[in-house]
């Protein structure tokens, strides 16, 4: 059944669509037929408790430069459509909060994914503590003698944006690294928000895994090695993806946070594997996708279409 599809995204124009994992998803909804409407979340508005995107109806190909063609810009109510997908970058700002807020009106009865209520309550990085044992050890706070004290402990420690993305403002600082101080007014000058420390683990250098679930199921995943030197290993900031089978860890990982994820209706999820940690459960626009695709076969967004038409069909 072709079902009208709203998408919620950054400019789909400005995509790389030989990497993102949102152009894959609209191919594969094209293909089986549904409809496409694509919309920036500035554009959305609610009028009486009545939610609106600003959006055009969007027809796409795997044609660098030429991906897609867009129809006139039109306005229309988010609840006559079957299914919006949630897939802008974060930061999770208050401008995202407030975009969840405004789907929490016409989600469940339009099926948003990921779940919009969920997305605001299970930050990625804040998420992952409510399973114990999983994580490496963890601080987060604004705390700079906590932070201090953390890091006497721990000895070589990474620090992060609470609410960053793509590796952006991740450091390894030694026991002894001078710049600790420094490091922090950097954060504190960019914004409020506290940051968060994690014991270095060595075994970044031979990658960090990203493992895709769909509805609580894992379907399989990539290795992203970081460049000689460096602990980022995120593609975006030059890391190297390469194929990898899932260990006992990572399977045993992926049943520890499942039935939790499936629960709360976060459909597509990316987690961050290194050695046998789990450092981020990604809910707001998970990528992976293609890379794995490309390394496996396995299209992980067929997948979740075949989930999210199974639901549909029954509701």
């Amino acid at each position: 059944m072709p079902l009208k599809v709203a998408v919620q995204m950054d400019p789909l124009e400005s995509v790389n669509i030989e990497a993102d994992t949102t152009f894959l998803m609209l191919l594969n909804a094209q293909e089986r037929g549904h409809e496409l409407f694509v919309y920036t979340p500035d554009r959305l508005a609610m009028e009486d408790g009545v939610v609106t995107a600003r959006g055009r109806s969007a027809t796409v190909r795997p044609v660098k430069g030429d991906h897609v063609t867009f129809g006139e810009w039109e306005v229309r109510e988010l609840a006559e459509f079957d299914v919006v997908l949630l897939r802008q970058d974060p930061p999770f700002d208050m401008a995202y909060i407030t975009s969840t807020h405004f789907l929490d009106k016409v989600h469940p009865k339009t099926l948003v994914v990921n779940n919009p209520t969920e997305v605001r309550n299970a930050p990625e990085k804040l998420f992952v503590t409510d399973f114990p044992g999983v994580q490496p050890p963890t601080l987060i706070t604004s705390d700079f003698e906590a932070l201090r004290e953390f890091r006497d402990r721990q000895g070589d420690i990474v620090l992060k944006p609470l609410y960053g993305l793509g590796g952006s403002g991740v450091a390894r600082l030694l026991s002894d690294d001078p710049n600790l101080d420094a490091m922090l007014d950097l954060h504190r000058a960019i914004g409020r928000e506290p940051v968060i420390a994690q014991k270095f683990l060595p075994s970044v250098a031979k990658g960090d895994k990203r493992i895709l679930l769909v509805d609580g199921e894992p379907v399989g995943g990539i290795n992203r090695v970081p460049k000689e030197g460096q602990i980022r290993s995120n593609l975006a900031v030059g890391g190297r993806a390469e194929a990898v089978e899932l260990s006992p860890r990572d399977k045993e990982l992926c049943a520890i946070i499942g039935p939790e994820l499936k629960r709360r209706g976060l459909m597509f999820v990316g987690i961050d594997v290194i050695g046998d940690y789990l450092t981020e459960i990604n809910v707001t626009s998970p990528t992976g996708a293609q890379a794995l695709k490309r390394f496996t076969g396995v299209d992980a967004t067929a997948i979740l279409w075949d989930r999210i038409e199974s639901m549909r069909a029954t509701a």
